[in-house]
């Protein structure tokens, strides 16, 4: 099933954008495990719009309504349910949208999958609100990952050729993940954030959009987690990132800067530090070798494209009809999906990692 992704943890996602309610099962979640609700909900409304004129104006409560697989607060072990309704839909902005090719939309490639079958509205089945659930599946796999001392953050690395202050691959500790959280606007360097709202706004203001890159870390990942060849950390980190709409492209560590280096300069150096732990001196590896983590930091970064839905007019085709037509995308729509797309990132990560991690001893 495309929505399902199905390893050590199975993880599928279910509801349209405009549908009565989106939501996401989780089967083989450990037993026994608290889930802090408030804190759910912290991670939630981080992908939830922002009111600096950045985001959509579509505003909704996101409030998973647990349906199965937890009691008296603690996991049972059994699929854990979660549903959110949808609350805010203007179904009416995409009456003439049915059968126009939205570019840079799933539209017509939809409409072709299942026999014009699929929803339209608010992209339907492809739409980023289905982040949302991805988010909750996402905030639970944190709070068991962080009791076993693993943080993953991410920030705004880039938007629009700017550029944000970049993690440290080495040195960044659980407490600069936890402030990057705090963060109104998710970049390091406030100055440069400032400069991407202004962006941002500007993009809006010309009837356009504008893209950027996450760069999202991982700490305290022990050694040994991952397999080789198509179970590896990098492979399942892929596969639930691009699960995110919008995604045009991931890397890992130096990613394709390595291409451009020399072994002698890419190769990162092992040696035993004061502690006794056996640690690299640089991490161009980005964390994992051979699909399966080194101890270092875990990093990566993941590009965005523009916003497809602009309202200045552009060329598409009535495919119903097999004529040209123009378009003027109206509705709400965010003219930069990468300040939401955050959280996304580290809630993909952070599934990946507990799914790696059931199979580590002790855990």
């Amino acid at each position: 099933m495309s929505s399902t992704w199905s390893n050590n943890i199975s993880f599928s996602v279910f509801g349209e954008s405009h549908g009565a309610a989106i939501g996401v099962c989780i089967d083989n979640v450990p037993p026994g495990e608290s889930i802090d609700m408030a804190k759910v909900m912290d991670f939630m409304a981080r992908r939830a719009p922002k009111k600096d004129g950045t985001s959509t104006m579509r505003s909704e409560k996101d409030t998973p309504q647990i349906m199965s697989g937890v009691f008296n607060g603690k996991t049972t072990g059994t699929p854990l349910c979660a549903m959110i309704k949808n609350t805010d839909q203007h179904s009416q902005d995409y009456s003439k949208l049915s059968k126009l090719a939205r570019p840079g939309h799933a539209d017509y490639t939809g409409a072709l999958r299942y026999r014009g079958f699929s929803d339209p509205r608010g992209g339907g089945h492809f739409s980023g609100r289905l982040t949302a659930p991805l988010c909750f599946a996402g905030a639970v796999a944190g709070q068991i990952l962080e009791r076993r001392g693993i943080y993953v953050g991410a920030h705004i690395a880039e938007i629009h050729k700017i550029k944000d202050t970049p993690l440290d691959p080495i040195k960044t500790t659980r407490e600069d993940v936890i402030a990057l959280r705090e963060r109104s606007f998710p970049t390091i360097s406030e100055a440069k954030g400032q400069k991407m709202i202004e962006d941002i706004k500007k993009a809006r203001e010309c009837q356009d959009s504008v893209g950027g890159i996450v760069e999202c870390i991982a700490v305290n990942v022990p050694a040994g987690i991952g397999s080789p060849i198509f179970d590896g950390l990098e492979n399942s980190i892929a596969q639930l990132i691009f699960g995110i709409p919008a995604v045009k492209g991931l890397e890992f560590g130096a990613g394709f800067n390595a291409a451009r280096m020399l072994g002698s300069e890419n190769n990162d150096e092992f040696y035993v530090n004061d502690q006794g732990h056996v640690v690299t001196r640089t991490n161009f590896h980005g964390g994992i070798l051979g699909g399966i983590s080194s101890g270092m930091p875990i990093t990566l970064r993941v590009a965005f494209k523009p916003t497809p839905s602009i309202s200045r007019p552009q060329e598409t085709v009535d495919y119903s009809a097999l004529k040209n037509e123009t378009i003027a995308i109206k509705g709400r729509h965010d003219p930069c999906v990468v300040p939401r797309a955050v959280p996304c990132v580290e809630a993909a990560v952070n599934i990946a990692l507990l799914n790696h991690m059931l199979d580590y001893p002790n855990f």
